[in-house]
């Protein structure tokens, strides 16, 4: 069983994901980094990306390819302040998921990783 079935699949990251943005929406730190003025298609692909991350279906590779996650994010300026807000908006993603203690770690784990890796600016 993969970790993506083994904690609800869609409905789980979906929940994850749309709590997520919605702290976005209005954190002005990171609302920035989100050119599009609509929001949607941003959480579609992070959402998608998940999916395909934690083991589900691989939309996300077949429609848009390698993650190439540091290539994509290059153009915004993703500070240490940027990732701490990221990061809040995560762990409220990640209440909202009621994950086990185990479940949530190993989200968390990957996440707080992915967030440093992300950062490339310290202005």
């Amino acid at each position: 069983m993969s970790f993506y079935d083994e904690i609800g699949g869609y409905d789980t990251i979906h929940t994850i994901v749309e709590t997520f943005y919605a702290g976005v929406a209005d954190d002005e730190v990171l609302r920035r980094l989100y050119p599009e003025e609509d929001l949607g298609p941003a959480e579609e692909r992070f959402r998608l990306f998940l999916v395909q991350y934690w083991g589900g279906p691989t939309t996300y590779g077949d429609t848009r390819g390698h993650p190439r996650l540091r290539m994509r994010h290059a153009p915004f300026a993703v500070t240490p302040a940027a990732k701490e807000r990221w990061l809040t908006h995560f762990r409220a993603g990640l209440d909202a998921a009621d994950l086990t203690p185990e479940q949530d770690a190993q989200f968390w784990e990957y996440v707080t990783h992915a967030a440093q890796f992300m950062v490339n600016s310290f202005e």
